[in-house]
């Protein structure tokens, strides 16, 4: 089973719940973030619109971030997550320049990158993880892929502002479709 995040971009309220949950759960200083929230321009219906965008790392199936570290400090877990050991990092920046999604950063207090790492021990827990947790509106989730996959359907809308999903293989599903009934 392949576990992922789902986000829908027609019931966030762009609200930030997900961004300081997870900036404060993690200590985050003033200006780091995991997860952020944005609001993105795209064209539908021949008009030029904004939607809101919460984006975090993806857990990719083959991150880019991963293959440009020199020194092993992003990595990639046998469940899939793709977390950063700190010690390992020598603040060279090449996962931050090869993140597709642009969802790791150097951070400049500790000098070192930084990224989610999916609120991992939470889940091991039994908890989802903090952003998931603080969302009011239930848009940001966190569960099975498949599952998702078969409620949303197979295709994915193509966003601009996002990469083609086979370059990396995102374990995010980005759904920007109004559902008659959410589970």
């Amino acid at each position: 089973m392949a576990f992922g995040f789902r986000y829908n971009s027609t019931t966030c309220l762009a609200c930030y719940a997900c961004q300081v949950a997870c900036q404060e759960s993690h200590g985050l200083g003033e200006g780091e973030y995991f997860r952020r929230v944005e609001l993105r321009e795209v064209v539908k219906d021949g008009r030029r619109i904004s939607i809101p965008y919460s984006g975090a790392c993806n857990h990719c199936k083959n991150p880019y971030c991963v293959k440009a570290c020199p020194t092993g400090a992003m990595h990639q877990t046998e469940e899939g997550f793709v977390l950063h050991d700190d010690g390992l990092c020598i603040g060279c920046g090449a996962c931050v320049w090869n993140c597709p999604y642009g969802a790791v950063s150097f951070s400049e207090r500790r000098g070192v990158t930084q990224k989610c790492d999916g609120c991992v021990e939470r889940q091991e827990q039994g908890l989802p993880p903090v952003c998931v947790e603080a969302c009011p509106t239930r848009s940001l989730r966190w569960g099975d892929l498949d599952y998702f996959q078969r409620t949303d359907g197979a295709e994915m809308p193509a966003l601009s502002f996002l990469p083609a999903p086979t370059l990396t293989e995102p374990k995010t599903r980005v759904v920007c479709k109004k559902k008659e009934e959410e589970p």
